[in-house]
């Protein structure tokens, strides 16, 4: 029940009201419509001669420069319009009209100020950005405004201190790939570009042993060996560098340099091919299984050097990294003439495929489609091994979900080709 009719004063409020939710519902929209605008979209949009191109590509260069004013703005007219509306509900309806006025002004404002402007800036923001430029790029320009932002946002960092609270806003990782994921879905950047960056943020984590070739895979040479022996080895497996082995009174191997094939060739023309390549070696370059690969590949991009030996926590020799196994973790395999490329992955006539024991886990799962865990294995033999859990025979396999593993070859007790079964069912039979 009303306690006081509406006058003229009121109506006069509550058209103010009205008109700060119309201004409120642009700024929604501005805001909403002109974060999902990068730069990149807006070059775009301006190189295609859309008529805002060069507002947008502005706007979009320097987020920091609109985006404090406007949310300034907005916490002003949202502050201004709910007291307005609380001052006309208190007069109309009394006491009980404030609890009314908050009600409805909490409706009106989240459907009409809300949901409706930022729903129709996620579905069309290049329209929503384009109608709301020049809003935005006044608010930005008004000097009285943008000083009292950057007042606050300096009060703001005042209050909380933190390390590099003045450089601005952060996101996290996950933030950014979803960002990227939304730019490739836009076409903003290309899936193949995509796929780059994703490389690029997870080569950050990856650790030298996780693409290392592990010491059972390495071809070395001994350091009694000539350089014509050597040679023969490097040409034989196609290599330009490989590791000299010192073996010592206890029969011990160690690595006691690396041999490059190019001057081995060099010794062989030149007529010194009975020498021994003892001091032909140069020296081995050591970096311990836990070093980030992008650390190393700094240090091997700036040392010259494209061979890195790796050692365990026990300084014992566990494998070899080269400057291109790092080139790949972000690329993806490089395959020359004389690669095979189907030399780890070899597909059967009855849908079988045979896998190098070597092959990381990430690898495997990528190329078959499958999802194992590579929390305690680094390989797909070291991974048959441990869930067979004892030392495995020919034949042997493990079940999972839709897909078999089966161990189809050994050295020793390692595995070094595993077989894969597409449906679950019987192995290879043994050997």
């Amino acid at each position: 029940m009303l306690s006081a009719a509406l006058t003229n004063g009121d109506v006069w409020v509550l058209v103010a009201v009205g008109i700060l939710l119309v201004v409120l519902t642009l700024l929604a929209l501005a805001e909403m419509s002109l974060s999902r605008i990068t730069k990149q979209k807006a070059e775009a949009l301006l190189s295609d001669g859309h008529k805002r191109g060069g507002l947008l590509v502005k706007l979009a260069s320097d987020p920091t420069r609109w985006v404090n004013p406007l949310l300034l703005t907005v916490n002003i007219l949202q502050t201004l319009q709910a007291t307005l509306t609380g001052v006309v509900a208190n007069r109309v309806f009394g006491a009980p009209g404030v609890v009314i006025g908050v009600a409805l002004n909490v409706v009106v404002f989240f459907v009409l100020a809300e949901a409706v402007p930022k729903t129709y800036a996620v579905l069309y923001s290049v329209r929503g950005a384009t109608a709301t430029a020049p809003i935005v790029s006044a608010l930005a320009g008004f000097w009285p405004l943008r000083l009292a932002s950057n007042l606050l946002i300096r009060v703001t960092n005042l209050i909380v201190k933190g390390k590099g609270l003045e450089q601005g806003p952060f996101i996290s990782e996950t933030e950014f790939l979803g960002i990227v994921e939304a730019a490739a879905k836009d076409s903003v950047i290309e899936a193949e570009e995509q796929e780059l960056i994703e490389s690029v943020i997870e080569f950050g984590d990856t650790k030298v042993r996780e693409i290392m070739k592990h010491r059972q895979d390495v071809v070395t040479v001994e350091e009694s060996a000539t350089v014509s022996q050597a040679l023969t080895v490097a040409i034989e497996h196609q290599f330009s560098r490989m590791p000299v082995m010192r073996i010592d009174d206890d029969d011990i191997d160690d690595v006691a340099g690396t041999v490059n094939t190019k001057d081995l060739m060099r010794l062989e023309r030149d007529g010194r091919g009975s020498e021994s390549v003892r001091p032909h070696m140069r020296e081995a370059h050591v970096v311990p299984e836990g070093k980030p690969v992008a650390e190393l590949m700094r240090e091997m991009q700036r040392t010259q050097n494209h061979l890195t030996i790796v050692a365990d926590e026990y300084g014992a020799f566990s494998g070899i990294v080269s400057l291109e196994d790092c080139l790949e973790e972000l690329v993806g395999e490089i395959v020359d003439e004389h690669d095979d490329v189907d030399a780890r992955f070899r597909t059967q006539p009855g849908g079988d495929v045979l896998i190098e024991g070597a092959v990381g886990i990430e690898d495997a799962n990528e190329r078959l489609g499958i999802d194992l865990s590579n929390a305690e294995y680094d390989t797909i033999g070291g991974y048959v091994f441990g869930m067979i859990g004892r030392v495995p025979r020919i034949g042997d396999g493990i079940d999972a979900d839709g897909f078999r593993l089966c161990v189809e070859e050994l050295d020793g007790r390692r595995v070094t080709v595993v077989r894969f079964v597409p449906r679950a069912g019987r192995g290879p039979a043994p050997k």
